[in-house]
């Protein structure tokens, strides 16, 4: 029970995707402009990461192991489709704001990485909890990285008006620069840097040693 509780929290915070593998960060700097279009996106990475590892841990005494990767992408990219083609006959608007990051879901590093390392070699059950727990810690930060974005861009939270800006009468200036990429490059740079410092386990360790200039040899 314990193992499989790890399964899921363990991609939270102490092997999260993003903060500390670096997995998915051209959706998490893209489709994260409002908190709608990261819970979206979240969902949609989820909903493959899950059905996805499911299938190929279910088929992978059958897959030949020189083929194996072209058909995990072939899998992928089904399960892809058919999330994709859900969101434009139930969320069209979003669907159009997404654009085609729903469909680069297919190359998203997160999903292919928990295919090879982790369904390929364990039963359905752990491979499924795995596959939820990489897809919370993945929506973990994008849900942050919109909140923050949406909040400061904007002054509302889902359309919700939660700081008043000065062209309705209030105090607040909307931050264009939120609403831009690079402000969801800088956030997840400062989340790495609070996360590493209060897990000093995460820092890796310098593979260079650096030597004092015009020290003798």
């Amino acid at each position: 029970m314990t193992k499989k509780l790890t399964y899921l929290t363990g991609p939270l915070i102490d092997q999260n995707p993003i903060t500390l593998q670096i997995l998915g960060i051209c959706s998490a700097l893209a489709v994260t402009t409002s908190l709608a279009t990261a819970l979206v996106m979240s969902a949609a990475l989820t909903a493959v990461l899950c059905l996805s590892s499911a299938t190929i841990s279910l088929i992978r005494h059958h897959i030949p192991n020189v083929i194996r990767l072209i058909v995990q992408i072939v899998i992928i990219a089904s399960m892809v489709v058919v999330i994709d083609e859900i969101l434009k006959a139930y969320a069209f608007g979003i669907s159009r704001q997404l654009s085609v990051f729903v469909g680069l879901i297919v190359t998203n590093c997160l999903v292919m990485g928990r295919a090879e390392a982790f369904a390929m070699r364990n039963p359905v059950g752990p491979s499924v909890l795995d596959a939820l727990g990489n897809g919370l810690g993945y929506s973990l930060i994008l849900v942050l990285i919109g909140t923050i974005r949406e909040l400061f861009g904007t002054g509302a939270i889902l359309g919700v008006t939660v700081f008043v800006p000065v062209s309705e009468e209030g105090w607040f200036e909307p931050l264009g620069l939120m609403q831009l990429a690079p402000s969801a490059f800088f956030i997840i740079g400062a989340l790495i840097w609070a996360i590493r410092s209060r897990w000093s386990q995460q820092v890796e360790t310098p593979k260079l040693s650096l030597v004092k200039i015009g020290a003798k040899r």
